[in-house]
C-alpha cells in the first residue's frame, strides 16, 4: 500500500450493525427529524433537535446536548440521497474552518434485518477517530433500541 493509501485508510473509520428492520424504516428513522431526535446521541448526550433538508444540496444540522447542557452541533450538506439504501453528507461539528468531514450510510438488507455501514472519512486525528467510534456506537445503540 502507498503512504498516500495508507494515510487516507488511517483517516477513516468504518462502524457496522446488524438491525432488525427493514432498509426503508432505517433510512426513516435517519432521515425525519421527528424520529432523529428520539435515538441521536450516543450515551448520555441527547438530540434535543434537528432540521433535515433532505435532497442533494440540502443542508441537516442536529444539536448534541452534552450532560453538561452544553450544545455541539453537527452540520453538513447531502451529497447523495438515495432511498432506502444510502446517504453521503459532509460533517461538521461547530464552526470549525478545517475541511469538512465526509459520511456514507449505507442500508443494506439481509433477509429480516438490515446492516447499517457507517463510512466516516477525512477524521484530522487518531483522538477524533477514536472519539467518533465511539460515538456511532453509541448512536447505533439508540437506533436499535428505538427500532426494537
Amino acid at each position: 500500500m502507498n503512504r498516500e493509501a495508507a494515510d487516507d485508510a488511517e483517516a477513516a473509520l468504518v462502524v457496522r450493525r446488524t438491525i432488525r428492520a427493514s432498509p426503508e424504516r432505517l433510512f426513516a428513522a435517519w432521515t425525519q427529524p421527528e424520529h432523529l431526535v428520539r435515538w441521536w446521541g450516543p450515551g448520555p448526550v441527547t438530540c434535543p433537535e434537528a432540521e433535515i433538508d433532505l435532497r442533494v444540496g440540502g443542508r441537516y444540522r442536529l444539536a448534541n446536548r452534552m450532560p453538561d447542557g452544553r450544545i455541539d452541533w453537527i452540520s453538513g450538506v447531502f451529497e447523495v440521497v438515495e432511498p432506502p439504501s444510502r446517504l453521503v453528507y459532509s460533517w461538521t461539528i461547530g464552526a470549525s474552518a478545517a475541511t469538512p468531514e465526509r459520511v456514507t450510510v449505507r442500508f443494506e438488507p439481509r433477509g429480516e434485518e438490515t446492516e447499517v455501514v457507517i463510512h466516516h472519512e477525512r477524521i484530522a486525528t487518531p483522538e477524533a477517530r477514536r472519539t467518533h467510534r465511539q460515538g456511532w456506537e453509541g448512536c447505533l445503540d439508540g437506533l436499535t433500541a428505538f427500532l426494537a
